[in-house]
C-alpha cells in the first residue's frame, strides 16, 4: 500500500466513531422523517373517510357549494342517452 492509502486508513480509523455517529443520526433523521409522511398519509386518508361517510346529502342529482347550487339531471340524461345507443 502507498503511503497515502496508509495515511488515509489512519485517519479513517481515528475518525471511525465520529463517522458511525454521523451516519447513525442520518439513518435515524430519515427513519423520523419517513415516519411522520406516512403519518400525515394516513391521518389525510383517515379525514377522508370520515368526510365521505358523514356525508348526509343522498340527491346525487344536486351538487351544492357555497353559493352555487348546480343541477346535473340534464347531464345525467346525456350520459344515459348516450350509453343506450
Amino acid at each position: 500500500m502507498s503511503q497515502a492509502k496508509v495515511d488515509r486508513y489512519k485517519e479513517e480509523k481515528r475518525n471511525r466513531e465520529k463517522i458511525m455517529k454521523k451516519q447513525k443520526m442520518e439513518w435515524m433523521a430519515t427513519k423520523i422523517g419517513l415516519s411522520l409522511v406516512g403519518l400525515v398519509m394516513v391521518a389525510w386518508i383517515g379525514v377522508s373517510v370520515y368526510n365521505v361517510a358523514t356525508n348526509t346529502e343522498t340527491d346525487t342529482t344536486t351538487a351544492e357549494l357555497p353559493g352555487y347550487t348546480v343541477n346535473t339531471t340534464a347531464l345525467d340524461e346525456f350520459m344515459n342517452d348516450i350509453l343506450v345507443d
